[in-house]
């Protein structure tokens, strides 16, 4: 099929003199020569501090999840609950956590680690950084004269920049992202598709004739290694700024309202919604449809269960909360255990009220 590869090596002068006249088979060429990148476990164990069990030599070029695994791909087990696919996966390498102990052989070839699911991101990361990095603006996209666009930045197809806004280096902008004017994106940031950044927030006073809109004057700042995912909204603040600290890492369609800050290093899942002003630590996890109300401060190190309903602050680092409202984790579930059987207790409370009336009129 790709009759230019030599068949034990490629030439990459020969090849690239080959396609200097014709771009974009230049650009197909990159794609190709980095699809047959190969590592053998040897290597692998060597890059991540892991221990082989098999066959050194074993080689792979992709990734795959251990159900899926066939020959010529990497995996990974960390969850129990995938442990009987690595008697069956096909992959040639299983990257697993030193303290697994298995009940019989397998097949694939085994790196032993402290952290296989760490391992894995760290390989993971290494592979996304072999591939061309994208930089420039796309001809479709919209970036206003006064806007300031750092090195290495890419900016998607679709994309509208507005007037004042300033974007660091390294950063990539995806297809389809707003970003309101007056907004500040810091260094090697990630916004995915269709995010918006920067649009009112939310603000309307009541009065006799129905609601009057309150200007929303402020700015959104996202500072350096932050990550919002796909169809997020980061709401301007009225005043003042809405501000998404250092390494948080936003998930799809997460809500993030007027005046609010997230702290360094926290993480959400998808659909978590912040009503106004509302303040989240550093270092929090928070669960997907988890619901923060206005004005409280949620401490550093606080993890917040999905569904979660947080409606007031919390009290310090390391609380565990689930439920709606949010409560400690051993009390929701002794709760939930308890509303299961209400109905048989109803019952039974209607059957002793029914007693209780009957001998008050024997009694009598």
């Amino acid at each position: 099929m790709y009759s230019y590869f030599p068949k034990k090596y490629v030439n990459i002068t020969s090849v690239i003199n080959e396609f200097k006249k014709n771009f974009v088979s230049l650009q197909r060429l990159l794609k190709l020569t980095h699809l047959f990148m190969e590592f053998t476990a040897k290597q692998i164990a060597d890059f991540i501090g892991g221990r082989v069990e098999g066959n050194e030599n074993a080689r792979v070029n992709t990734f795959a999840k251990i159900e899926e695994g066939k020959e010529g791909d990497i995996t990974f087990l960390s969850n129990p609950k995938y442990t009987p696919y690595i008697y069956e996966t096909k992959a040639s390498i299983v990257l697993i956590n030193d303290d697994v102990e298995l009940e019989k052989p397998v097949s694939a070839t085994l790196i032993r680690v402290k952290n296989a699911y760490e391992c894995v991101a760290k390989l993971l990361q290494m592979y996304a950084a072999s591939k061309p990095k994208k930089t420039g603006v796309h001809p479709l996209a919209f970036v206003a004269e006064t806007a300031e666009i750092g090195k290495d930045v890419y900016i998607g197809p679709f994309t509208y920049v507005g007037d004042d806004v300033k974007i660091g280096d390294g950063t990539v902008i995806n297809p389809n992202v707003t970003i309101y004017e007056g907004c500040q994106i810091g260094k090697n940031v990630t916004i995915h598709a269709g995010s918006v950044i920067g649009a009112d927030g939310f603000g309307f006073a009541p009065n006799q004739e129905g609601y009057e809109k309150i200007p929303q004057l402020g700015i959104v700042i996202i500072e350096d290694d932050v990550e919002i995912g796909a169809n997020t909204c980061v709401d301007r603040s009225t005043m003042g700024q809405t501000v998404i600290h250092k390494g948080v890492k936003l998930d799809n369609l997460i809500q993030v309202a007027h005046n609010c800050e997230i702290g360094e290093n926290t993480v959400m899942s998808a659909q978590v919604g912040m009503a106004g002003s509302t303040k989240i630590g550093a270092w929090c996890m928070v669960g997907g449809q988890a619901g923060f109300s206005g004005h409280i401060k949620v401490a550093d190190k606080t993890f917040i269960g999905a569904q979660a309903g947080v409606i007031s602050n919390t009290k310090g680092d390391g609380e565990q909360l689930i439920g709606a409202p949010a409560i400690d984790p051993k009390i929701f579930f002794k709760s939930s255990a308890v509303f299961k059987k209400l109905p048989e207790m109803y019952k039974e409370i209607a059957a002793l009220r029914k007693e209780i009336e009957e001998l008050k009129i024997n009694k009598i």
